[in-house]
């Protein structure tokens, strides 16, 4: 698998290009994207745990990932509406304008797709509910503090957090605390160390969430990720420029 990303001139989305060698393991990151698979434009939704994407060798791809909850408010939908779903875009959308952009997108989906986000980035504005929420959720802030510092309830919270990251701010803190963890752990890092400095309150608690987030143990999932190397299918929350 080959797999590059880079800057789009629009904060907190990247651009991705990637060449399959086979079937990879997706790990979640809070985001959103929109991937053009050479025949149709895909929403891809956040995951709530790690999924196994089955694919031919050599199938190429292009797409759009939104971090820090800017998803819904530049594609016009709900997180919640495709969480742990990849679905055309025509489901989501009015066949004629997913069809439209596909057949622009076709042509030359790299610069097309850049150009398709700088006219929403113009004309939509981006709630700044949700790089507040992912920025406080990537510190480890307890929910209970989030709530207060934006002034509502937990319960009020968890129900704005649905539409911008498909789920509450306890599982999006949850999934980017693993996120750090994984990161650290490839760095070198004994897992007895990483689980003390990203939160958890042992080893034995980050490896029950890594096989619940990441669908396997912790020394086989890292592995798996040193096999890829700086190719595999997840970049790192915070990345976006």
């Amino acid at each position: 698998m080959t797999y590059r990303e880079g800057p789009t001139g629009v904060r907190g989305v990247v651009l991705w290009q990637r060449i399959t060698r086979g079937g990879s393991r997706i790990l979640p990151d809070g985001c959103l994207d929109l991937i053009w698979d050479g025949r149709r434009l895909i929403v891809a939704g956040p995951d709530t745990a790690a999924r196994w994407h089955d694919c031919e060798p050599g199938l190429s791809f292009v797409g759009l990932r939104f971090h820090h909850g800017s998803g819904p408010s530049l594609l016009g939908l709900a997180a919640s509406e495709v969480c742990d779903q990849s679905v055309p875009l025509d489901d989501v959308w009015s066949a004629r304008a997913a069809r439209t952009l596909s057949e622009q997108v076709a042509d030359d989906p790299v610069p097309t797709l850049i150009a398709w986000l700088g006219v929403q980035a113009g004309e939509r504005a981006l709630d700044p509910f949700g790089p507040r929420v992912h920025a406080m959720a990537s510190r480890g802030t307890p929910v209970a503090a989030m709530a207060d510092r934006l002034g509502m309830s937990e319960r009020q919270l968890h129900r704005r957090s649905l539409p911008v990251f498909g789920y509450g701010p306890r599982r999006l803190a949850r999934i980017l605390r693993l996120n750090r963890a994984l990161d650290q752990a490839r760095a070198g890092r004994s897992l007895a160390d990483v689980a003390a400095g990203c939160g958890y309150a042992d080893q034995a608690h980050l490896c029950r969430d890594v096989l619940a987030l990441g669908g396997s143990t912790p020394t086989a999932l890292l592995r798996e990720l040193r096999q890829v190397g700086e190719e595999v299918d997840r970049v790192a929350v915070g990345v976006a420029n």
